[in-house]
């Protein structure tokens, strides 16, 4: 049954769309004059930083706004039909039915107490009224459609025995149970690693096509917008500032926002010496502190007093181009061809002596093979195998791959949280593998410091920012008196570029950037020579993102630090790292500078991961490689190479070696190093997965 065969005008037409939350205090502006359109079968992409009111169009969109939010002006048109002039009946009939909802944490849209196969019959069983039996099959279609392995077991689950990316695969395959003509994705992949999300992207894109589906994509990657969308509208501060095609948008933008937000984000030709990356300015306004005129005026390089600031700006078209549009009264005097002025050319550091050597570190976990209950026979977890590698004063060295590499693992057992199974680390000469944290002297500990993935999880909400930079002082013995470490606290907040003032503040009086800094100079308060950066930028908004790792590499060629910096996003690994570690299933893959792992000849598995990783740049080709399956389990690893169950080079390997011997760590060049039983002849066959047109 299409449902769209009826219809022939725009799916769903926003139109000077506004949304208020009402608190006891005041009004507060969500969304203001906001304009889109999907036409059938099209997918748009809505992009924007957090806050920028996103998802409150969407929830517009469903009409679910919660007590206080409230439409107060506009129109949100479905197939032509107003949805604020719609009963509750007729309303209740067309969510899920005809708009359906994906959003970000897949596991907050299942039951975990139902089998998945029944959560996905109710849908066209309410909806459409049909038999147990055609539900039945109709959920065995769409589980197949979604590319899940032996859909029958599938069905037969309960949410908790399915990987991130299964669960996120079923909330789409629900999404699709009746067939639905808009589909509305909320950050569909935020919290899967970069293979799994390339996977779904591909998918998405595919079940688009064989459906008809229209789409409206949030995202805050510009880089999967690019990948997916047809057209984008891009957001700022509750208004949309610019709209057009992709290549409209992407080559030919018109908006000093988005030309801001893609300076911020690390392309492949930004370099972190000869190329910086250049931050947005100031902070994102609060909704009850949005200046006059234009939102974005106290950020803008083109902020001109008494015309930006003079009144209500509006969405305006380009000339020449009636379906790109702008909300900037300058766009025209602009030039939007003018060379970036570049941030401050850096000079390179040269990387110093070896400060942390680790030799054939192996970390075991014992588990009863009946966790839930204990008893039985135990199993081992082989978290680490024999990790290998050295880390020099003033380098970057990256360490990536899939969430269950074994990265953090290896992270707890530098820091002490852990003890080693087997191997040693050695820390400027002396082993530390064996050494708890409770056991370390106090230089040791401040030497290894670790910033973490999410900066609200780390800090004290009863304390202020100044004390709990102090009280790491106290614990490091730093300072003669009071005076001396307040002092060395400010001296720390001017390290990470925070004002003075923010001594004072609470944590929730901070943004997650602000936030972020203030995890960094409590890491470098008692002088670490080695920072473990666990995916500290992955929380943050993409042009905080920029300021951030600007910052890292600054306080780095100050303070000659060694910087482990963890993370699945191999785009800012590229701008940041000397050097790059390739992690699977607990083993180094790869290793080399970051050159040689971003150009043949690549381990197997690395050359998947940079063809999944989604570049927001028209101008890039790239190879296409989707993983097929998901990470095996640590704890029943495949025989052989780890990697063997998903590799697509594994016919070149005679002797069916790949099954049954894990491949020894061979050198290339240079220093270069992979573990792989491919011969030379196959790795320089090997042709670059990400290529410029002009290649």
């Amino acid at each position: 049954m299409n449902k769209l065969a009826d219809y022939d005008g725009p799916i769903l037409e926003i139109d000077k769309l506004s949304i208020s939350f009402f608190t006891r205090l005041r009004e507060i502006p969500a969304v203001m004059d906001f304009s889109v359109a999907v036409q059938p079968g099209e997918a748009v992409g809505l992009v924007g930083e957090s806050g920028c009111g996103k998802s409150t169009v969407a929830l517009g969109v469903m009409q679910d706004l919660g007590k206080n939010g409230r439409i107060v002006g506009g129109t949100i048109k479905f197939k032509g039909r107003d949805l604020a002039e719609i009963s509750a009946d007729e309303l209740r009939d067309i969510r899920g039915n005809e708009i359906a909802m994906i959003y970000q944490e897949p596991m907050a849209s299942l039951n975990p107490a139902m089998k998945i196969g029944k959560q996905l019959m109710e849908v066209p069983m309410i909806h459409e009224g049909i038999g147990e039996k055609e539900a039945y099959q109709r959920a065995l279609e769409v589980v197949t459609d979604v590319r899940l392995p032996d859909p029958e077991r599938m069905l037969n689950s309960y949410p908790h025995q399915l990987s991130g990316g299964q669960q996120q695969r079923i909330v789409i395959a629900m999404a699709l149970m009746s067939k639905p003509s808009l589909l509305i994705l909320d950050e569909p992949t935020t919290a899967l690693d970069v293979t799994v999300e390339a996977a779904v992207v591909e998918l998405v894109k595919d079940l688009g096509k064989k459906y008809g589906t229209s789409m409206l994509f949030i995202s805050h990657n510009l880089g999967l917008v690019l990948e997916t969308c047809d057209r984008v509208c891009v957001m700022y501060s509750g208004e949309a500032v610019e709209r057009g095609s992709i290549a409209d948008v992407f080559d030919d933008m018109q908006h000093p926002y988005t030309q801001a937000l893609f300076r911020s984000i690390p392309l492949p030709s930004a370099d972190k010496n000869a190329h910086p990356l250049v931050a947005i300015p100031g902070n994102f306004p609060l909704p009850h502190e949005r200046p006059p005129g234009c939102n974005f005026g106290p950020r803008c390089d083109y902020f001109e007093a008494g015309r930006c600031d003079a009144g209500d700006i509006l969405m305006e078209n380009v000339p020449g181009n009636d379906r790109h549009a702008t909300r900037c009264v300058k766009f025209k005097e602009i030039d939007w061809n003018a060379p970036v002025e570049v941030g401050e050319e850096k000079e390179k550091t040269k990387p110093g002596k070896v400060v942390l050597k680790m030799d054939n570190l192996k970390k075991y976990y014992e588990v009863a093979a009946n966790a839930l209950f204990g008893g039985g026979e135990t199993k081992v977890v082989k978290a680490n195998e024999t990790l290998s590698f050295e880390a020099r004063e003033s380098e970057t060295l990256a360490i990536v791959g899939e969430s269950g590499c074994g990265k953090s693992t290896f992270a707890k057992v530098l820091m002490g949280l852990e003890t080693a199974t087997e191997g040693q680390i050695l820390l400027d000469g002396s082993n530390i593998e064996q050494t708890p944290i409770e056991a370390r002297d106090t230089t040791t500990v401040s030497d290894v410091q670790m910033v973490f993935q999410n900066p609200f999880d780390t800090l004290n909400p009863s304390m202020t920012v100044g004390r709990q930079i102090i009280r790491a002082l106290e614990v490091f013995d730093i300072g003669e008196n009071d005076r001396d470490r307040k002092q060395r606290m400010l001296e720390l907040l001017d390290l990470v570029k925070l004002p003075r003032a923010f001594a004072d503040r609470m944590p929730r009086q901070l943004s997650g950037g602000q936030k972020q800094r203030v995890g960094i100079a409590r890491a470098f308060s008692g002088g670490a020579r080695i920072v473990v950066a666990d995916e500290p930028v992955s929380a943050l908004d993409v042009s905080v993102q920029a300021a951030v790792t600007d910052l890292l590499m600054e306080i780095q060629r100050n303070e000659k630090t060694t910087l482990l910096f963890i993370s699945h996003d191999l785009s800012i690994v590229r701008y940041l790292s000397d050097r790059v570690m390739v992690m699977y299933l607990g083993h180094v893959v790869e290793l080399g500078d970051t050159d040689q792992v971003f150009s043949p000849p690549y381990h197997p598995y690395t050359e998947a991961l940079l063809s999944a990783v989604p570049i927001a740049d028209t101008s890039i080709q790239k190879e296409h490689i989707v993983l097929e399956g998901d990470i095996p389990s640590a704890m029943n690893p495949p025989s052989g190479c780890p990697f063997q169950t998903r590799c697509r080079w594994k016919s070149e390997v005679p002797g069916g070696l790949c099954d049954i011997e894990v491949p020894p760590v061979r050198t290339l060049q240079d220093g270069h190093q992979i573990k792989c039983h491919l011969s030379d002849a196959v790795l320089e066959q090997m042709t670059p997965v990400i290529k410029t047109a002009a290649e």
